[in-house]
């Protein structure tokens, strides 16, 4: 039986792949499973990942006929997964020996649906720490405690998917899958979700997954129209969560942090093709629109002068006859 499947989506990453790979080798276990899903990379990512299912223990190389992006390339792996628990990896990350192991033994030990960790963001040789914002640790928790509240950064707000551990019936239940063709921000709606219908987790002080940060060929590095993705993303975020039983508690949380995105897109706006910073200011307006307007005003009452200005600017903007959503 297998205890343990790492879903790990390759999209042309030739140069970090074999480190990747090289620390999945040493947190091999007999009963592992790693599913390697190469999502149509179109340079020496394929080559290297062939190699892999021949010498890596437990690796099975999935490939996409089409490029799919990292939302698709996970669920492709989740509809694989054998395992009794399932993981993720990103492509150009990188783990510590024997972290599944240990990250497995803690979640088994506590019983919770799921466990997330701590990770080192690396940026160059730069390396820096970040530790999920749950207090308590090595204790069983309510997930649904963990998102308020609205003003400082909770369980909703460390969204990465590989920092953490994921037990089979959540699959089972249809909450791991992410909402396919989201190009950026996909793990928005998929951490809301888990938090809301989730029934217990625990947080586990573990620093085994190293994040690489500043690659140049990384979605967040580059700005085109698929950035735009989060709109998306955080529109189901409000509509799933207007339709939770408490609704009135939670959505300040959600409209002050798709305002907080927002603001945070505008602000770096120069970043953009034109025609995409055009869009930019155009769906974010609209996007105000459709937000509760009551639950808006205290949320942007509450944020620092300089995101709520940027953001009541936007606002103001006369709103066009339609707007299409990012392709």
């Amino acid at each position: 039986m297998v205890k343990l499947s790492v879903i790990v989506p390759f999209y042309n990453v030739q140069t970090y792949a074999p480190d990747t790979l090289k620390s999945l080798q040493a947190n091999a276990r007999e009963d592992f499973e790693f599913l390697l899903v190469d999502d149509c990379s179109t340079d020496g990512t394929p080559e290297i990942l062939e190699r892999a299912e021949r010498s890596v223990l437990g690796a099975v190389l999935i490939r996409h006929e089409q490029n799919g992006g990292l939302a698709t390339a996970r669920n492709t792996g989740l509809d694989a997964a054998r395992g009794e628990y399932v993981t993720f990896l990103d492509g150009d990350d990188w783990l510590a020996p024997g972290h599944f192991e240990a990250l497995l033994a803690a979640h088994e030990g506590l019983g919770v649906d799921f466990v997330r960790t701590d990770h080192v963001q690396c940026t160059g040789r730069e390396r820096k720490v970040h530790r999920a914002p749950v207090g308590p640790r090595g204790e069983v928790l309510r997930p649904r405690d963990w998102i308020l509240p609205a003003d400082r950064s909770t369980g909703v707000d460390y969204p990465y998917a590989w920092a953490g551990m994921y037990h089979r019936r959540l699959v089972d239940r249809g909450l791991l899958h992410f909402t396919h063709g989201l190009r950026t921000a996909e793990d928005r709606p998929w951490i809301w979700r888990l938090h809301r219908e989730a029934e217990t987790f625990a947080t586990i002080s573990r620093l085994g997954i190293f994040y690489r940060r500043g690659i140049a060929s990384s979605l967040t590095q580059i700005g085109d129209i698929r950035q735009l993705d989060f709109i998306k993303a955080f529109d189901q975020v409000l509509d799933e969560t207007a339709n939770d039983p408490e609704a009135d508690r939670l959505l300040p949380k959600a409209v002050r942090t798709y305002c907080a995105v927002i603001s945070h897109h505008l602000g770096s706006i120069e970043r953009f093709e034109p025609a995409v910073a055009r869009k930019l200011r155009a769906m974010s307006a609209a996007a105000l629109k459709r937000m509760p307007q009551d639950v808006l005003n205290e949320a942007l009452d509450s944020m620092d002068i300089e995101r709520a200005s940027r953001l009541r600017r936007v606002r103001r903007r006369p709103a066009p006859l339609t707007v299409e959503a990012a392709a």
